[in-house]
């Protein structure tokens, strides 16, 4: 057997962070010469919001006030399915693209791409910027396109040129930030001439993310992270209503959390060690296996199988139709010969160090996974708790909100949410 190689999601627990820079770039980027067509500058504003990592019953569970509060005035799902893997940069590009990862092409936080022969990974600032790795149409784009000004401080995909278009104003992810600047430069937008403030604003936090992590779902970090982006949203409201402005909120997130058994971590399958049989992209619940000579994938499944103990193997066929992950879904072809998932609540051994004690990628339907949704503002309904729904949805509802118009097809569809608009 020859030295194996294997390519680990190497901060685990970090959301979007990726590859720090001595000099972390935080200034703003603004796209010149553009401006808000006259029709557009009538229509309403979105502020659309990710929490990284805020399982849905979080808001409760950590008596976050001003969301409480706020989504009383609105609506608030029961929870919102994330898509499959339940990790952070496929299903952020989902809600704003309103495909399935495997339609878009951020098929997980890691993966090989055989016909470039090459690996994406969201560690690396150079590859994130790569327009060429996205598949599909986010908001910002379809908007721009259609002459109607964005913002965004941060979203996966927002920095890369994807069709040739950026938001008008954006930040390049970093840590470097305050909270307070981030803020209020969400209002300072907002103050802008009406040809030239931004309809669509986007926004991330990771802070809960990391926190439930490193720390687990049950621990007072993750509450006072909870506690911290419930302010954050309090003082974001306050100052949009201060501008009087038609402002819709729609807070969401990408995936929930859940503690796991790190105790007993799961041997990545001796077999799956060879460099000279396949090239492996692991993750703590998802292993892509990229089998280097088709004729030894069958071989190499059936004998995982017949090892199998705390994980299901599975051939793109017969990937549970349920994640919309299997063979006729990836049309990019970029999903292992074969993909290895733990059976929760265990993970992978990745390397010598301990694994920390939150972990998220498993089945969407397992209710720790389940994402947090929730909208209020002039245009939602007042509609208490609303059924879960997949979170392909929220592109379609956006488009409604904005008074955008699309022509090609999506996963998500306009009828599941359109009766939370007034």
């Amino acid at each position: 057997m020859k030295p194996f190689r294997i390519l680990v999601l190497a901060v685990l627990c970090m959301g979007l962070t990726r590859t720090a820079h001595s000099q972390p770039d935080t200034t703003q980027k603004i796209v010149p010469h553009r401006i808000n067509s006259p029709s557009q500058q009538s229509k309403p504003y979105v502020i659309l919001i990710s929490a990284d990592g805020v399982r849905s019953d979080y808001t409760k569970k950590y008596n976050a006030r001003n969301l409480l509060r706020l989504s009383k005035q609105g609506a608030t799902a029961e929870y919102m399915l994330a898509s499959y893997p339940s990790v952070t940069f496929p299903n952020h590009y989902t809600i704003v693209t309103g495909l399935y990862p495997s339609h878009h092409g951020l098929v997980d936080n890691m993966y090989y791409d055989n016909k470039r022969k090459a690996v994406y990974d969201m560690h690396d600032p150079r590859i994130v910027h790569d327009s060429s790795w996205y598949g599909g149409t986010p908001l910002w784009v379809l908007a721009e396109q259609q002459k109607m000004l964005t913002a965004s401080f941060y979203w996966v995909g927002a920095e890369a040129a994807i069709q040739n278009v950026r938001p008008t104003y954006y930040y390049n992810f970093n840590d470097s930030i305050p909270m307070a600047r981030r803020l209020n430069e969400v209002k300072k937008w907002l103050q802008l001439p009406e040809e030239r403030r931004p309809h669509l604003i986007s926004f991330y936090f990771p802070e809960v993310d990391r926190e439930s992590h490193l720390h687990g779902p049950d621990a007072k970090e993750t509450g006072k992270a909870v506690q911290l982006i419930d302010t954050s949203i309090g003082q974001l409201a306050a100052m949009t209503d201060s501008l009087h402005l038609p402002v819709n909120f729609i807070f969401v997130s990408d995936h929930g959390m859940a503690s796991v058994d790190i105790e007993h971590p799961i041997p990545i399958p001796p077999a799956l060690l060879d460099s000279s049989l396949c090239r492996l992209v692991s993750g703590s619940t998802l292993l892509h296996v990229y089998v280097k000579d088709p004729l030894r994938i069958l071989p190499l499944y059936h004998q995982l199988q017949m090892g199998a103990q705390d994980i299901d193997v599975y051939l793109p066929q017969d990937i549970p139709a349920s994640w919309h992950y299997g063979k006729l879904d990836d049309w990019h072809n970029r999903i292992g010969d074969m993909v290895v998932v733990t059976r929760f609540p265990g993970i992978f051994k990745i390397g010598n160090k301990k694994a920390t004690p939150g972990k998220h990628g498993f089945d969407p339907a397992i209710k720790e996974m389940h994402a947090t949704f929730l909208a209020w503002g002039p245009q939602i309904r007042k509609s208490n708790t609303v059924p879960p729904f997949e979170n392909v949805n929220v592109f379609p509802l956006v488009t409604e909100l904005l008074g955008l118009t699309y022509s090609f097809p999506i996963d998500g569809s306009p009828n599941v949410l359109k009766y939370l608009l007034r």
